[in-house]
């Protein structure tokens, strides 16, 4: 057996016993994230004994159970919903459960103190970075001066551009970030600026995007491990939200930090946004380190010509499948196949050029400034915020070197001709179409004639719609 081979069928097992390592500390990840309610909280726990804030009364409603997991997600299905007829109880204790949640709220809100004066100060220092940042580094400049403006204006003492209910920065974030409208609108226009003709024509590319999100289930178990240091406490709800951030898709974390997390959504944007903006820097390191020489020269054939009926065809059924199997996801990718059809039809230009250019860039305007609206010492000057920065670098790490792997697992399989670049798979993280360049310009580095962009888009896209199918499972799951 040549050597080349012997190392990969090497690398291949490493991997196996990673995830069959990751399966047995489950049980460990149950304990961490909910407790026994008949467990009495006992002040000033900790390890496995500690009783997260805001879960005391959970009982095991929402413990890690593959069975209740499967059972869950069984439930959520549009099939499901539509043969099932609910009864009076399930109605009212969805009410039920609706009326905790806005008390909740409400108190969370009503009791929230203020903090010292220099913690403004360094907000707003804070601020002036993330414009620095996006303005003289050119890290997502589109994106982060606005969140780094709406960070400097939230914070300056006496404005109240952030107070309820007539500041501007609260009506910005009333009006479409805490109830997820702008992120849908942000799909929508993704959705008209997306080829999704790289996937159709190669569609074994899609199990590259599906694989890079093993990096956002992988972040549960490492939210499970943080819960360990004194002074660190992420329920599972916060667990799914932080998870998110290794799709490297900001609009979906904030979409889900919404729904599940609301009060960690500033510091879950502002991670997911900045890794995006850092895939240049944080990926090629990841990508060389994973392969060989001889797999980055990996030549991959040209893209066959895609119809024009299939590409319109793609998101239609696409959206057929999230209606009947995932309906918590249908509002992300129901917004991006509408914009991806509007797109394709091609008697509708007006209205894609639209959401292409206008509606987009005004929505991320806003949705900037309400995200940055958000960026409060309160919020901000924890260790939970510390350790969400962390845990979104490990998951998007993971994300990438998952991707890797697995085309390197795919080329095993695959007959000599046909083999794939695993560059490529570091493109199934949703950052479009940056991952994909990145891919691109890493191969040609060792050959300038290795033209990989096209190949690299399929599991680009593909990326956008597993981390949304991310999301809808774990809304569906721990949504309620």
């Amino acid at each position: 057996m040549p050597l080349n081979r012997k190392a990969n069928n090497t690398k291949i097992a490493l991997v196996m016993l990673a995830i069959m390592a990751m399966a047995s500390v489950i049980s460990f990840g149950t304990k961490a994230f909910a407790q026994d309610s008949a467990v009495e909280v006992v002040q000033g726990g900790t390890g496995m004994d500690k009783i997260i804030k805001g879960t005391e009364n959970w009982g095991h409603s929402k413990d890690i159970s593959v069975s209740k997991f499967l059972t869950n997600i069984g439930k959520s299905t549009g099939i499901y919903k539509m043969i099932h007829q609910q009864t009076a109880e399930e109605i009212a204790q969805e009410k039920a459960e609706e009326a905790a949640k806005e008390a909740g709220a409400h108190n969370t809100s009503a009791f929230a103190e203020s903090a010292p004066g220099w913690q403004y100060l360094l907000m707003i220092a804070v601020g002036f970075l993330i414009v620095y940042l996006g303005a003289a580094k050119g890290f997502e400049p589109l994106l982060l001066i606005p969140i780094g403006f709406g960070t400097i204006l939230v914070n300056i003492p006496g404005a109240g551009m952030g107070n309820a209910p007539d500041g501007m920065l609260h009506i910005i974030y009333s009006a479409g970030v805490g109830n997820e409208f702008f992120p849908m609108l942000i799909f929508m226009g993704i959705g008209a600026m997306t080829d999704f003709g790289p996937l159709i024509a190669n569609p074994k590319t899609a199990i590259l995007g599906g694989a890079a999100q093993f990096g956002v289930f992988f972040t549960l178990f490492g939210v499970s491990l943080m819960n360990l240091i004194p002074g660190i406490d992420y329920n599972m709800m916060q667990a799914c939200a932080i998870g998110i951030i290794g799709g490297a898709d900001g609009p979906t974390s904030i979409y889900v930090s919404g729904k599940l997390a609301p009060e960690l959504m500033a510091v879950i944007a502002v991670a997911a946004y900045s890794y995006m903006a850092l895939v240049p820097m944080i990926q090629p390191p990841i990508m060389k380190l994973l392969t060989t020489k001889k797999e980055r020269l990996i030549h991959m054939d040209q893209l066959r010509p895609v119809s024009k009926t299939e590409r319109i065809l793609f998101p239609m059924l696409l959206l057929v499948l999230t209606i009947l199997l995932l309906p918590p996801a249908a509002p992300l990718i129901g917004m991006l196949a509408f914009g991806n059809f509007v797109h394709e039809v091609g008697c509708v230009q007006r209205l894609s050029k639209t959401m292409e250019n206008e509606l987009m860039n005004i929505v991320s305007i806003l949705l900037s400034l309400g995200v940055g609206s958000q960026m409060t010492p309160e919020k901000i000057i924890n260790a939970n915020s510390l350790g969400i920065i962390l845990l979104g670098l490990v998951a998007f790490a993971v994300a990438t070197s998952a991707g890797l792997l697995m085309a390197k697992l795919m080329n095993v399989f695959l007959p000599k001709g046909k083999k794939i670049n695993p560059l490529i798979g570091s493109a199934g993280v949703s950052a479009v179409p940056m991952a994909a360049r990145v891919a691109n310009k890493v191969g040609q580095e060792f050959d300038p004639s290795n033209f990989l962009l096209m190949n690299a888009m399929g599991p680009n896209v593909s990326g956008v719609i597993g981390t949304a199918i991310a999301a809808g499972v774990f809304i569906a799951t721990y949504g309620s």
